[in-house]
């Protein structure tokens, strides 16, 4: 019988595409003539696929480990649209998904196939999944692991493209205004901020603060920022649209002007995020696309016994609306 090889190679297309054909795979798009060229070549050259191979996927469990709490979801619907990514596209692959919250590496893991770790995980939940042999994808979360698939967001490109953006309109002191999940270790938009920043000579260290994920947070952050003696930055990066609610709401309460005294540029693009006023100009992540691209890589992996790690970067998009000049 003919390998898989064999067939990607007489018809000219990667192994992975021919598996993905030949296993039915719903989430693979393909030209018409690819598929039916492959389907031909495999028929003339004998090949059979098994029923074990070809239900695979509607035998598989995932297991969702969210690092966080749930009520973050409701603080935060970045997290919450990453969450319906992954369970959109399970139900679409027929996969059974289990979920939990909080993992910190004390609960014991359930009994999946494959698990998708959502955040960024502690060392010993991290020590835990390393130590025993079920495929793992990180989301949002570790960046590089010798065993794991990660999926994330490009925070680094971000932070350049608002920095990038507000020098060009004539800003030479840029602030930022974010969130940290344990206080001793920076987020990783605040790492890329400060390190970009200080290449281009804009960032001081005075000007950044941090709290949580929570527009509280983001309105207490603010006020320390307009109760300093010095002038506050002009241009403002804010981690996240939820934290930007509670900055604009101390900012307006101080009669500042957005963004004639000071502009804004948050992080998500949250469905709100162009009904408040001002409205905010903000990065779109697309942190459904992140959640269901993991599930596509878990399922790749498992289908074909893949054994080299893959990393994903989703890109962001630039939102400009009334809290920038333009």
């Amino acid at each position: 019988m003919a390998t898989l090889k064999e067939i990607a190679e007489a018809a000219n297309v990667s192994v992975a595409t021919v598996s993905r054909v030949l296993n039915d795979d719903p989430s693979l798009s393909v030209k018409a003539q690819t598929r039916q060229k492959i389907l031909e070549t495999a028929e003339r050259l004998e090949y059979k696929v098994s029923p074990s191979r070809r239900n695979a996927t509607q035998r598989m469990t995932f297991a969702a480990l969210f690092t966080y709490r749930q009520g973050l979801e409701i603080d935060d619907p970045y997290y919450l649209s990453m969450r319906y990514g992954i369970e959109t596209q399970c139900e679409k692959l027929g996969i059974t998904l289990i979920s939990g919250y909080d993992f910190t590496g004390e609960k014991a893991l359930p009994s999946a196939d494959g698990f998708l770790v959502i955040g960024q995980p502690q060392t010993a939940l991290h020590t835990q999944l390393s130590q025993q042999s079920t495929p793992v994808v990180f989301i949002d979360g570790v960046m590089e692991d010798p065993q794991s698939d990660c999926v994330n967001v490009d925070l680094f490109k971000i932070s350049q493209k608002v920095i990038d953006f507000f020098i060009g309109q004539g800003y030479s002191r840029i602030g930022f205004i974010g969130g940290r999940d344990h206080p001793e270790f920076p987020d990783q938009r605040e790492q890329a901020f400060v390190e970009y920043g200080r290449l281009k000579n804009v960032v001081q260290p005075d000007d950044i603060w941090y709290g949580n994920f929570t527009s509280q947070s983001g309105y207490q952050c603010a006020k320390k920022m307009l109760q300093q003696n010095a002038p506050y930055p002009p241009a403002l990066l804010i981690a996240t649209d939820t934290i930007a609610l509670g900055v604009t709401r101390a900012l307006l309460e101080h009669g500042v002007k957005i963004p004639e005294q000071i502009a804004l540029i948050s992080v998500n693009d949250i469905p709100t995020a162009r009904f408040v006023f001002p409205s905010l100009s903000t990065v779109r992540i697309h942190s459904e696309t992140m959640g269901a691209q993991a599930v596509n890589l878990l399922t790749e992996r498992l289908r074909d016994e893949r054994t080299v790690p893959l990393s994903v970067f989703v890109p962001g998009t630039l939102q400009l609306r009334d809290t920038t000049r333009r």
